[in-house]
């Protein structure tokens, strides 16, 4: 279920949350305010993009920049947007552990209505332990959360598809005469999300997923991921999903003004604090440990980036170089973020769209 006819789709990704997802305190961060919701949410459709996809977040990760204490929630964020918008997708991004079905199911469908068929859905198993524990639950190991979320899943699909009453029996969610109406605008459902590179995960987004949304350390890596994904779920479920990936941009009129730039971001403004909080959460959810100093600094200058997306450095046209080379792996897309948002979105806009459209990558927007 691609979300247009761009051969290499783009979404604005986490300028719902303080800093979005660069771990520094350069200017520029996102503050958390309406209006520059609006403002982003309003440009990011005038210019074509396809997706304002949010970060499900409930609480910070500390340091001197306080990353992601503030955040706004997603679905009311999303609900929000869609009015304010035209065309493009507005996606809630949930953590199962947060929201029953019967009342995600519903959510979505009214906002479904709202934007006239162009809201998504970001499923997330879950992985911060602290913020499940703010809902006065316990993290369940990491299989269990995928049996958990796979359950979600299957309930909210038969809200969003079956008519008249109807009981759901289940491990973890239960509901006797269930019903929903009206159903989403966009049939059989809205489109899904999911991130999962893991097994679990990746069966997962292979069986409920129109796109999977990865993580890798490399293209070579992330092309070997993309050919699983798609073989699990063309093989085990006779279905096609979409992999994407996760781009921060540092743009400069040259590729010595872009490192300049990087270097001022992440090595002088960079907040090694949150960024070890965040990774120290991932890696204890995980059971991974990163015992060399040296590696644990550069998995930290990575995140510190955009969440551990590529950080892609340099001028319109090597970094269309780099998303070109995404498309080839078989990517079908990346969501994107800066450092400073207004003026990304404006460099996207001038020079780097201009790039993709010369190359067959993107149309021009309508």
């Amino acid at each position: 279920m691609a979300l247009s006819a761009n051969r290499f789709q783009l979404a604005v990704f986490g300028s719902n949350v303080s800093h979005g997802c660069t771990i520094s305190s350069a200017a520029g961060g996102i503050e958390v305010n309406w209006g520059e919701s609006l403002s982003i949410a309003r440009t990011a459709d005038r210019i074509g993009l396809e997706a304002l996809i949010p970060v499900c977040r409930w609480k910070g990760f500390g340091g001197p920049s306080e990353f992601n204490h503030r955040s706004f929630e997603t679905w009311t964020w999303a609900a929000g947007l869609a009015q304010a918008t035209q065309r493009i997708h507005v996606f809630a991004t949930t953590a199962v552990a947060s929201i029953h079905p019967v009342l995600a199911a519903k959510q979505a469908a009214t906002i479904d209505h709202i934007s006239g068929g162009r809201f998504g859905l970001n499923v997330v198993a879950g992985w911060n332990s602290h913020e499940v524990a703010m809902f006065g639950k316990t993290q369940f190991p990491h299989a269990e959360r995928y049996a958990m979320t796979d359950e979600w899943m299957r309930f909210i699909h038969e809200l969003w598809t079956r008519d008249g009453e109807f009981d759901f029996t289940g491990t973890y969610f239960n509901g006797p005469r269930c019903y929903a109406e009206p159903k989403p605008l966009q049939r059989p459902r809205p489109p899904v999300m999911s991130a999962g590179v893991s097994p679990a995960g990746r069966r997962f987004a292979a069986q409920h997923a129109d796109m999977n949304f990865i993580l890798a350390p490399n293209l070579e890596m992330a092309s070997a991921t993309v050919a699983d994904v798609r073989r699990i779920a063309r093989e085990d479920f006779a279905r096609e999903v979409e992999v994407w990936g996760n781009a921060a941009l540092f743009i400069g009129a040259t590729e010595a003004e872009a490192r300049d730039y990087y270097q001022h971001v992440i090595h002088e403004q960079g907040d090694l604090v949150a960024a070890g909080n965040l990774l120290d959460t991932f890696t204890a959810e995980s059971g991974s440990q990163l015992p060399d100093p040296a590696l644990r600094e550069s998995y930290l200058r990575n995140m510190m980036a955009g969440y551990s997306g590529f950080p892609v450095v340099g001028t319109a046209s090597s970094i269309a170089d780099f998303l070109q080379a995404m498309a080839d792996c078989g990517m079908a897309g990346a969501t994107l973020s800066w450092p400073d948002y207004t003026s990304g979105l404006t460099h996207l806009e001038c020079d780097l769209l201009p790039e993709l459209q010369t190359r067959g990558l993107r149309q021009a927007a309508a």
